[in-house]
């Protein structure tokens, strides 16, 4: 699937700081990007059942609908003491409002009653599945990962949704303390892209 310099490109999500960290990450490509919202787009009902199938469902359905090619990104947190969760429903657990103080504190509450006090009880990552698809049908999935603890209280007012209770493996600050450039090169969004891009970049015929 070949993404040339200057091509317009849908980014298949209403969520504003997903939407302004993507924008980031494509920049370099040069890209033209325009956000599903600003087209007007419904958001479909994310009814698969892992990160890759609601990325691609987003996806497919933002191509189909614009006529233009799209990416997609699905997204959560993966905690071990909640048996996975909230997993595929992370944005869900913050209400129709996207209250993500009160999706923290509901998590930081549920580790608590399963006794996950210490660092090594509340071991998390997150996950990113990439889709890009094209209005005929044809879709790539690229998905990337970053493993940490959760910290409570919440630390730093960057970023979205959990990022100020997340704290990745070897590194003392949180998602939400770090500055952009800082966790687009390690975040599992960034590990997404990297391959996103290399996979474009092959793609390309030589100049």
């Amino acid at each position: 699937m070949k993404l040339k310099r200057g091509a317009r490109l849908v980014v298949a999500s209403h969520n504003v700081g997903k939407v302004r960290e993507i924008d980031d990450l494509l920049r370099p490509l040069g890209l033209d990007t325009i956000a599903a919202a600003d087209l007007g787009l419904a958001e479909p009902e994310e009814t698969g059942s892992s990160f890759a199938g609601n990325a691609r469902l987003k996806a497919l359905a933002a191509a189909k609908a614009s006529g233009l090619p799209a990416l997609a990104d699905d997204s959560g947190l993966v905690v071990d003491a909640l048996d996975g969760a909230p997993g595929i429903h992370s944005a869900r657990w913050a209400g129709p409002d996207r209250d993500f103080a009160l999706a923290m504190r509901n998590l930081e509450e549920r580790l608590q009653a399963r006794g996950a006090l210490i660092p090594a009880a509340r071991r998390a990552h997150f996950v990113c599945a990439l889709c890009l698809a094209c209005p005929d049908g044809e879709a790539e999935v690229f998905e990337g990962r970053v493993d940490g603890i959760l910290v409570w209280p919440p630390r730093g007012s960057k970023g979205f949704g959990y990022d100020p209770v997340f704290q990745a493996d070897g590194h003392g600050l949180t998602f939400g303390e770090m500055a952009p450039e800082e966790k687009h090169a390690m975040s599992h969004r960034a590990r997404a892209f990297a391959k996103f891009v290399h996979r474009i970049a092959g793609d390309d015929e030589p100049s």
